[in-house]
């Protein structure tokens, strides 16, 4: 059932690095990436209220194979709002193109894959980051102009990008070294629009935020394996299994845009807390408020 408009908050969902593999080949040996597709997609549907759009920020497949990407669509198709993807380095950007554009118009039939989206109360602005062949995305003179131009004809209303790979440092070597590669002037068009409440992106398969550019920075984690926090320098990435999350993103009129981040798992009921009397904020029952 649709939620009711107006005052009611904006819910946003962002889910990353699906990795989908191949059926009966689990990535990297052991990891089932597709069952974890799979609850991603249910954990979200059993939100309440349910979110109004997912985006998916990169890294749908693992290898960029046609096989991959249906499995992704038809996990995906189990969802009953609006769903904005766009892809990584895992990413074949024309096999993704091939399978999702027909079942998702906003998307390009060729080229590039970016988009805006004017549907919510969020402006949302796609991104595709991809240098064919590499790990590390970029943002060329070409993706950086049609960005400009995106941002010039919002005239300020509130808005959220979204791409894969986070034009911004993050203090980790391992993660570093596979960046989004911008012009030096990227930072100060980002700064000229203070409407930009949030820049969303996956790869790095871990809860990150930072300020950047008078914004904040957002990178989400993976629906299957993290990388392991590594902070000593020079350290090469290692994956763990540590829980799978989604990021929530929700505008509110008076709060702006506010980020949560959801854990996928089963975690036991709700409980109530229930106060020992000695609780120091405990109001006493013989005391009056006025």
């Amino acid at each position: 059932m649709p939620r009711p408009t107006g005052l009611t908050p904006m819910i946003i969902a962002q889910l990353s690095d699906f990795h989908a593999r191949p059926h009966g080949r689990p990535a990297y040996g052991d990891v089932d990436t597709n069952a974890a597709i799979h609850k991603a997609v249910a954990a979200v549907m059993a939100l309440d209220p349910q979110p109004d759009c997912v985006l998916v920020t990169g890294d749908l497949a693992d290898c960029g194979l046609p096989e991959e990407y249906a499995i992704v669509r038809d996990a995906l198709g189990a969802l009953p709002m609006p769903v904005y993807a766009v892809p990584g380095n895992h990413d074949r950007r024309e096999a993704f193109a091939a399978a999702l554009h027909p079942h998702y118009p906003h998307l390009q039939a060729t080229g590039f894959q970016h988009y805006v989206v004017e549907d919510f109360p969020v402006r949302l602005i796609g991104l595709d980051t991809v240098i064919a062949g590499q790990d590390g995305g970029e943002i060329c003179a070409e993706r950086e102009a049609w960005l400009a131009e995106r941002l010039a004809e919002g005239q300020g209303r509130p808005t959220l990008i979204f791409m894969h790979h986070p034009p911004f440092r993050v203090a980790v070597d391992g993660m570093d070294v596979m960046p989004c590669r911008v012009s030096p002037g990227f930072a100060q068009l980002i700064a000229r629009h203070p409407e930009i409440e949030r820049i969303a992106c996956g790869h790095y398969h871990r809860p990150i935020q930072l300020r950047f550019a008078g914004t904040i920075g957002y990178v989400a984690p993976g629906t299957a394996h993290q990388v392991a926090l590594d902070l000593r320098r020079g350290q090469e990435n290692r994956f763990i299994l540590e829980p799978p999350a989604f990021a929530l993103h929700v505008w509110d009129r008076e709060a702006g845009l506010v980020s949560h981040l959801q854990p996928i798992g089963d975690f036991g009921p709700r409980r109530d807390f229930v106060l020992d009397p000695a609780y120091p904020g405990q109001a006493r029952q013989d005391v009056i408020h006025v």
